[in-house]
Formats: C-alpha cells, sequence, structure tokens
C-alpha cells in the first residue's frame, strides 16, 4: 500500500522534468509571456515575455500521477483525495481564465476582480460542502465540523461555520502562494517542502490511525482521519510535480506558473490541511506564505493610517530586493526561513502526538 507514495511521487518528478520544456515551446510558439510591473525592481525588466501558465504542467501531471500510482499499486482512488485533487483543478482554472485574460486578451489586470472572486467562492463551496459528504464505515467524512490543530479539537463549528472557515482557508492560501510567486522558484520551492510535511503527516496518520486498533505504537494518540495515506500519496505527487517544475522555474526561469498555478496551489495546501485535520497547523508549516501576506497587509495598512510605508515595496521579497539583495539570495534565505517553518510545525505535530497517553 505505501508503494503508492513512491511512485507517485517519481512519475509526478518525471511528468513535469518532460513535460514542462513542451509546454515552454508551446507556450513560447503562441507569445504568451508575462507582463512585468514599472514600478518593481529595474532587472525585473528582463524577464518581460517569459512564458507564463506553468501551473498547467504541475497540475496535469500531479493529477496523472495519482491515478496512474493507483493504477500501479492496484489500489483505488480514496474520496479525500480525490476532493483535494478536485479543489487543486478548480481553483487552477479560475487562474488560468486570469492568466488568459492577462495575456491573450492583453489586458493586464486579467479577470474582473468580482468575478475571480466568484470563480473561487464557486470552487471553495463545492468542495466544503462535498468534504462533509461520504463517510465511511466508522462515520468519518473527509472533513470535519470540529477545528483542528494537529487533532480535531473540541470545538464544533456546524456545517455553515465549517463552509465560511473552509472558505477563509482556501482564499487566504491561495493569496499568500499568489503573492509569494515574484521571483523565480520562491513560491514554487517552497511549496516543495510543505508537500514533504504533509507526506509524513499522512503516513504517519495512516500508521496510527484510530482504525488500527491493537497495532498502535500509542493507543491514547491516534488519529481520525478519513484518508490519510491518500492525501499522502496526493502530497507526494505534488512534492514530485513542483520539484520537476522547479528545474525550470528556478532562476533564470524558463517560465513562470502564473494564477494558474499558485492559486491550485495554495487551494490544495488549504485542502490538504482540511482533510487532514491541521487547519491551524498550516499557518506554521506555511509560515513563509503568512509572513509574506502579512506585509502586504501591514503596508497597505500603514499607509492609509499613516500615509507612510514600512517597507520599500510589497511584497515583503522585494523590499529586500530594493536593499541590494539579489534574487537568488533572497529566494535561497527564504526556503530557508520555509524550512525552518516546516521543521518547526513538524516537530509540534509529533509533540502533540507523543504528549498524548
Amino acid at each position: 500500500m505505501m508503494n503508492q507514495i513512491l511512485f507517485a511521487g517519481v512519475i509526478g518528478l518525471f511528468l513535469t522534468l518532460v513535460g514542462t520544456p513542451l509546454l515552454i515551446k508551446l507556450l513560447a510558439r503562441k507569445g504568451y509571456g508575462q507582463y512585468i510591473r514599472d514600478d518593481g525592481p529595474r532587472e525585473h525588466a528582463s524577464k518581460r515575455g517569459t512564458p507564463t501558465m506553468g501551473g498547467i504542467a504541475f497540475i496535469l501531471a500531479t493529477v496523472a500521477a495519482y491515478f496512474l500510482s493507483k493504477v500501479i499499486s492496484g489500489e483505488p482512488p480514496r474520496y479525500s483525495g480525490v476532493l483535494v485533487l478536485g479543489l487543486m483543478v478548480g481553483m487552477g482554472l479560475v487562474g488560468f481564465l486570469d492568466d488568459y485574460i492577462k495575456i491573450v486578451k492583453r489586458r493586464s489586470l486579467g479577470l474582473r476582480a468580482k468575478a475571480k472572486m466568484a470563480g473561487q467562492l464557486i470552487v471553495g463551496v463545492a468542495f466544503a460542502v462535498l468534504s462533509l459528504q461520504f463517510a465511511d464505515s466508522r462515520g468519518q467524512t473527509p472533513a470535519s465540523t470540529k477545528l483542528s490543530f494537529i487533532t480535531d479539537f473540541g470545538w464544533t463549528i456546524g456545517p455553515v461555520l465549517f463552509v465560511v472557515w473552509a472558505l477563509f482557508m482556501i482564499l487566504a492560501m491561495s493569496n499568500g502562494v499568489n503573492l509569494t510567486d515574484g521571483l523565480d522558484g520562491l513560491a514554487t520551492g517552497a511549496s516543495v517542502l510543505v508537500f514533504g510535511a504533509y507526506t509524513f503527516i499522512g503516513v504517519w496518520q495512516f500508521q496510527e490511525s484510530c482504525a488500527n486498533g491493537d497495532t498502535l505504537t500509542n493507543p491514547g494518540a491516534c488519529y481520525e482521519v478519513r484518508d490519510p495515506l491518500d492525501l499522502a500519496v496526493v502530497a507526494s505527487a505534488l512534492m514530485g510535480s513542483c520539484l520537476g517544475f522547479l528545474w525550470w522555474n528556478t532562476s533564470p526561469a524558463k517560465i513562470f506558473m502564473g494564477d494558474t498555478g499558485s492559486l491550485a496551489l495554495g487551494g490544495v495546501l488549504a485542502g490538504l490541511a482540511i482533510c487532514s485535520r491541521t487547519e491551524l497547523l498550516l499557518a506554521i508549516l506555511g509560515g513563509l506564505f503568512v509572513l509574506i501576506t502579512m506585509s502586504v497587509v501591514i503596508q497597505v495598512g500603514s499607509f492609509r493610517l499613516t500615509g507612510k510605508r514600512v517597507f520599500r515595496m510589497a511584497p515583503l521579497q522585494h523590499h529586500f530586493e530594493l536593499k541590494g539583495w539579489s534574487e537568488v539570495l533572497v529566494v535561497v534565505r527564504f526556503w530557508i526561513i520555509q524550512g525552518i517553518c516546516v521543521i518547526v510545525g513538524l516537530g509540534l505535530f509529533y509533540a502533540g502526538w507523543a504528549a498524548e497517553k
């Protein structure tokens, strides 16, 4: 059963390593290149025209890797994995429409704000509602109406508030990854680290599932999660696909993920957190995305309240570029920060398990 995790990661990696350059050629031939902000760092001007919408590569690779790993291992798809993949594809489709309008229609802002929000709301609500269906033999659904940190805790918020909470998580993470996707490889590399963490979490939850009864290492700390191994397969497929994409997306990038990729990655991160019952832990595991989002909130809030800017430019990565840091230096140091966040998050996850007797 566990070999499907390895299959998913390897297949995802292979598909994006081989498929991304084909996508680059296709997009370049059609002239689908990136617009660059005129008020950004001057070094970014050279990126104008680089093919975008590269998220198509790892979205397709992830879906293919998941289902191929199921075929090879002889295991059926599970509801949790399919729902999380559906959330990724749906959010990616909203981002694709945004990118397409920017590039093909030559409208720099892409989808109108209301249309983009409506698309995200439709996808998010559909995921939230469906994730409370499909109970297994033990009554477990993919999501829970309780809030969670490393497991569900006592507060049941009900289905309506759960939908609102799930929407908040999906929108927050999607916009967080979108804001982080401003330097070559930054969002992709940071996402790889978080997907690696969720691969480990899924495997651990599967081994220590309450369904395993007498084989538990710590019977007082079992996990009530609908399909933990399937979530690990999805996370592994994502990790492999993003690693392969990073080969082409790292500086100097041959392709950008665009909103197609960033909205999909943010959505699938939220989906993994919701279905693995680690909702609040995601704020730590994805700490870099939270930090960069907060830099924008602080910048906008400060300017509106005082007329002064805290940073030279927001999001935060551009502040350090304008201070003289090279793009590669910013990216690697921000990856280190993200790595620390993942280590802390996994440490808290394990400590919570070990503390229960």
